[in-house]
């Protein structure tokens, strides 16, 4: 596991070793040691599964700490930092595939879109689920996020759709 600082603080870029064999592969996904060491403790792992390439979802920051790795399939993902802080609105982009992990520390919004078909995305965090979450628009021009497709392309939800702009997060925490 080779761990690099990313220019949001406290998201970090994970290079997982994938070893080759007669079968495919195999990669150790999760250490819980490795894992605590970053502060975080899992209590919940969450799949999702993906049919087709251009499916996106976010900008979402959750009240909890997420270690995000695709076991399979490559996905782009756009992450902004939603906290109150001299960082707020810095926009930082990754393609991962399954040699990849993002550790994502609780306040920074994480959105992906699919690269390929059949993906399937894994998330690790260290509280149970809520409804609780701090949301922006995916297309707001002030964050700049380049997505691998045009937007006509993409698939995202009417929920995702309604995600207000970053200015009006901004105003709320007085940023």
């Amino acid at each position: 596991m080779n761990i690099h600082e990313t220019t949001i603080p406290g998201v970090l870029r994970i290079e997982l070793e994938v070893k080759a064999n007669p079968d495919g592969w195999f990669k150790e996904n999760f250490h819980r040691e490795r894992l605590a060491a970053l502060g975080l403790e899992v209590v919940q792992h969450n799949v999702a599964y993906f049919a087709t390439p251009a499916i996106v979802r976010g900008i979402h920051a959750e009240p909890w700490d997420k270690y995000l790795s695709p076991s399979s399939g490559r996905v782009f993902v756009a992450l902004a930092d939603l906290r109150a802080n001299d960082t707020f609105g810095r926009v930082e982009t990754f393609e991962l595939g399954t040699s990849d992990a993002l550790f994502v520390p609780r306040g920074v919004g994480n959105s992906f879109c699919t690269v390929a078909a059949h993906t399937t995305y894994n998330f690790l965090v260290n509280e149970l689920w809520s409804p609780e979450r701090i949301t922006v628009d995916l297309f707001d021009p002030e964050l700049h996020i380049d997505w691998p497709y045009e937007r006509a392309r993409l698939s995202y939800t009417e929920r995702d759709a309604g995600n207000p702009p970053l200015a009006e997060l901004r105003t709320q925490l007085r940023v």
